[in-house]
This record gives structure tokens, sequence and C-alpha cells, in this order.
């Protein structure tokens, strides 16, 4: 009979997503894990198989929690849809609930620093990018339908205008850019979309 794990294995990956958010796959060494997770290698090796193993799980859990609240505080029911963008954005490059600014994204610093040299992990960086284009997509077409956007809007260039404004904020707030220049684009990006329809009176 197996002896039982004497560790709680999904706190650990949640202990392994803040460290490799923090310092990056490749600077994270399989001690560095050991250590964080309090683990012996043999053991992490048993349970996780390996370093690259154990990242894609962190990865899958960091986008599980974090395309949720993205979902979330994309959800335009009942509020103006340039207002849901820009609170959105600021929310991007805000400053998190621990104080600890400068980590940007997890998936945004994956794909900026392994590329399309790790198969695994650009299928799930891509997913998660499609998640957030297929949101801002539903936004701007609710935003088309009431009225608070022109109707002939090129929506895709739009969701591509965006979408790459968002890699752009993430990349900028992780570099420990001016917050308030941060806003200035972001507001930008928002006057982007055009003035509203004229309403008959």
């Amino acid at each position: 009979m197996a002896r039982p794990r004497q560790f709680d294995e999904q706190d650990a990956v949640v202990r392994a997503t803040d460290l490799f958010w923090r310092r990056g796959y490749n600077a994270t060494s399989v001690r560095d894990l050991g250590a964080e997770l309090e683990l012996t290698p043999s053991s992490l090796y048993r349970t996780f198989t390996d370093k690259h193993t154990l990242f894609l799980r962190a990865l899958d859990h960091y986008r599980a929690t974090d395309s949720a609240e993205a979902e979330q505080r994309l959800d335009g029911a009942g509020r103006p849809v340039r207002q849901v963008l820009r609170d959105w954005l600021l929310w991007l490059v805000s400053c998190p609930s621990d104080g600890e600014s400068g980590r940007g994204c997890f998936v945004v610093n994956t794909a900026t620093e392994l590329g399309t040299a790790d198969a695994e992990a650009r299928q799930r960086t891509e997913a998660a990018f499609e998640v957030t284009r297929q949101a801002l997509r539903s936004l701007l077409h609710q935003g088309c339908r009431d009225g608070e956007l022109p109707t002939d809007l090129d929506i895709d260039a739009t969701v591509e205008l965006l979408f790459t404004t968002v890699l752009g904020l993430r990349v900028r707030e992780r570099a420990g850019h001016d917050p308030a220049r941060l806003t200035t684009s972001i507001d930008a990006a928002i006057q982007a979309l055009g003035p509203a329809p004229a309403t008959s009176s």
C-alpha cells in the first residue's frame, strides 16, 4: 500500500504558481521549488514528475483563477461599456492587495519569456489570450447593440487594438512605469472607441 502524502498537493501548486510568477520559469530551480514547497527533490519528482510538469500545472491554476476574475470584471450587465473597460484596464495595472507591484501577468510573462520555444506553455498562453479576446468581443457587441458604441465599429479590429493595449499595459506595469502614464494610455484607448451615437430627441 502506498504511503499517503504528507502535504496538500493543491496548496503546493498554489505556492509553486506564486514562485514561478515572481521568478519566471528559467530562473526557478528544482531546489528553489523544494524550499518553497518544503519538499525533498524525490518527493517533488514523485508527485509532479518534473519541473516542467509542475510549471504547466501552475500556469493552469493561474489561468483558472485570473481568467475567472477577468471575465467577471468584463461583464457589462447594467453598466456603461466604456466604464467597464476602463475599470478593467485600471485593475490590470493596479497594485495587488498584497502590495507587491511589478509582477505583471503570469501568462504574459510566460509568453514573453518562452515565446514559441515551449509548445505546451504556448498552447496555454494562447488559450488564455483567446479568452480575453472573446470577452472583449462580447462587451463590444453589447455596446453596439445598446447604442453606446458606433454601429459601424469594426469590432474585430477594435478587439485586436484593445488586446494589444492590454499586453502593453501588463509589460509596462511589470517594468514599474508610472501608473499615471498608464492611465493616460488607458483613457486614449477608450477614446479610440469613438463617440457615442447621438440620440434623437
